[in-house]
């Protein structure tokens, strides 16, 4: 006994457990010239490979003497990139990084690249407005989620009454996806602060998946959160000051809902709209819109896609609808895929042509 409580008095006070041993990981780290390394422990497995929309196919690891996997990518664009390590084939996100994708599957780990300037959707100096956690009852008498963004120097009480944009997540997003992933309150912030937006209250609901492909969740905007704002916010309740906006199948529930309700929204804005949806095709397949009429009360009606999405296809067949009917219609193509990086970028550009 004596030996055994001498032996455990030993390996406390060298610390050689086995657990001890392990080696210390730091992953993501960012260097100063926006390189990146990226590191996972894991000395009895025979392969790990990063998957990151930094890079156009994953890319293997090697692994040291220690059990650490490493690779390091050099010169990575400033911006904020998901990304995960495929270990002896399955997927797994960082254990070392926090910092997670707001997705209700698999929570990709995310690698924030600020650069030597700061960049629209960066935490800047300037005056911060609010989000807040509000609930309301949705059409299946159910409690609704909604994240709200109130602009810096909000009131409640005040005389100032605000415009409303409806900003719709995507796939299986959630409601936080637009400000963690997609930082909409702080590209709010900044550019209010330059003057290139104007103060907005910017409400971001749970668009439960299932019901995006229906009509049940523009029903639900129409008939319960639209009433819940304009009853508890101090807002500006004309069409001309109301705006909705959407990415992926967010993007197809914007033109759906915004497009079907002329008399509400007077901006429709859509980011890479995923619209193979029976609720597009009921709205959509056999359309014969007042032309005039569309172009006369929408102050902008916009889709915006990457020139390497993965729905480009579908997003190109609504842009051929829309100009078939002569709508005026503003489309913008950039570099990139179906992803939140353009997010950001689509929102940045939005928000400055909202109100005027």
């Amino acid at each position: 006994m004596k030996n055994i409580l001498l032996t455990l008095m030993i390996l406390v006070s060298t610390g050689t457990f086995l657990f001890a041993q392990r080696p210390s990981v730091v992953s993501p780290e960012v260097h100063s010239d926006n390189s990146v390394t990226f590191r996972y422990s894991a000395r009895n497995a025979k392969s790990v490979t990063l998957h990151t929309e930094i890079l156009p196919e994953p890319a293997e690891m090697t692994k040291d003497d220690s059990g650490v996997w490493s690779i390091t990518i050099p010169s990575v664009e400033p911006d904020i990139y998901p990304y995960s390590f495929v270990v002896d084939g399955i997927e797994v996100n960082d254990p070392n990084n926090t910092y997670l994708f707001a997705n209700e599957g698999f929570k990709r780990s995310l690698v924030d690249i600020k650069g030597d300037k700061p960049l629209v959707h960066s935490l800047q100096n300037v005056p911060h407005g609010k989000v807040s956690y509000r609930s309301y009852t949705t059409a299946q008498d159910r409690t609704g989620t909604l994240l709200i963004y109130t602009p810096p120097g909000f009131d409640a009480n005040g005389e100032t009454e605000y415009p409303v944009l409806y900003l719709i997540h995507g796939g299986s997003d959630t409601e936080e996806t637009w400000t963690k992933v997609g930082r909409a309150n702080l590209i709010a912030d900044n550019l209010i602060a330059q003057g290139k937006a104007k103060p907005m209250i910017i409400v971001m609901p749970y668009a439960n998946t299932g019901l995006m492909f229906s009509d049940a969740f523009g029903n639900d905007m129409m008939n319960n959160i639209i009433p819940f704002i304009e009853s508890n916010y101090p807002v500006l309740t004309d069409r001309e000051n109301r705006a909705i906006t959407g990415f992926s199948v967010g993007g197809g529930a914007t033109l759906n809902i915004g497009l079907m309700n002329l008399d509400k929204f007077a901006y429709v804005c859509a980011y890479a709209p995923y619209v193979q949806t029976p609720e597009f095709r009921s709205n959509f397949g056999d359309w014969s819109p007042d032309v005039e009429a569309y172009n006369n009360q929408l102050k902008k009606l916009s889709i915006y896609v990457g020139e390497s999405d993965q729905y480009i296809g579908i997003v190109n067949s609504a842009i051929e609808l829309f100009n078939e009917k002569g709508l005026d219609l503003e489309t913008m193509f950039v570099p990139g895929g179906h992803t939140w990086m353009n997010c950001k970028l689509f929102l940045a550009t939005t928000l400055p042509q909202l109100f005027e």
